[in-house]
């Protein structure tokens, strides 16, 4: 049977390199973006050139009615939802806690934990027996980011707590709730975060000597993704080379 996988974020970086992967093996595809019409378009096109079936629908996870909209649509188009991608994910500017502002801080904490928040609940209510959900967090959960995002690292933290717990409340369900912990990897995150060259800049300093790279991330998403991941529940997954 065919699944079908809904990827916020999915137009860029980890979530693109996760579509692609999954149209490889013929998963039907939802992508969601915040902003980037011409990114998801694009990733849209490499999925059907693939052979698999999808979509592109914009929306920002902290509209609640914008990705039940989301869910709704996938389940119209493909019938069903097999896994949830919780990706979509935004950093600041490098900055010290004693200097970032509310509203730096509130715009991070909506869109990383309220827009997770938001994603799981509906992937909750709608997953059935055999489910996945994959939170994207980050190795920043466990290291503080201090001196450049602490308050990413906090978010990611939250979304470490809710994959524990709501885990635990599917499980009699069998849907299966984990989360992949990226550590430096090369994607344009960093250049939202006013650091485009930070991935090549700091890679040397990690256990194995580079920053990794999306598919990396996105080989570890398929897996949770799939039946040969069907005993694994409530674990971390870190893809951070050692770090």
């Amino acid at each position: 049977m065919t699944k079908t996988i809904l990827i916020t974020g999915g137009s860029r970086g980890i979530g693109r390199a996760t579509a692609l992967l999954c149209a490889a093996k013929g998963w039907n595809v939802a992508i969601n973006y915040a902003h980037n019409e011409a990114a998801a378009a694009d990733t849209l096109a490499e999925v059907e050139a693939a052979g698999a079936a999808g979509f592109t629908m914009q929306g920002d996870v902290r509209d609640e009615m914008a990705m039940i909209t989301l869910f709704d649509r996938t389940v119209a188009t493909f019938s069903n939802i097999d896994g949830v991608v919780n990706n979509a994910g935004i950093v600041a500017p490098k900055s010290t806690v004693t200097e970032m502002s509310v509203e730096r801080m509130r715009r991070v904490f909506d869109t990383n934990i309220l827009g997770a928040y938001i994603v799981a609940r509906e992937a909750a209510r709608r997953l059935s027996n055999g489910g996945s959900i994959v939170n994207v967090s980050s190795a920043a959960a466990r290291l503080g980011s201090a001196f450049e995002y602490v308050d990413y690292a906090g978010s990611k933290g939250a979304v470490d707590t809710m994959t524990t717990g709501l885990s635990l409340e599917l499980a009699a369900s069998g849907v299966r709730v984990n989360a992949v912990r990226p550590g430096l990897i090369e994607t344009d995150i960093h250049a939202s975060g006013g650091q485009p060259d930070r991935a090549e800049r700091v890679g040397s300093r990690m256990p194995l000597g580079r920053a990794g790279t999306a598919d990396e991330v996105a080989n570890t998403i398929i897996w949770l993704l799939s039946d040969e991941a069907s005993y694994v529940t409530g674990a971390f997954l870190d893809v951070s080379g050692g770090r």
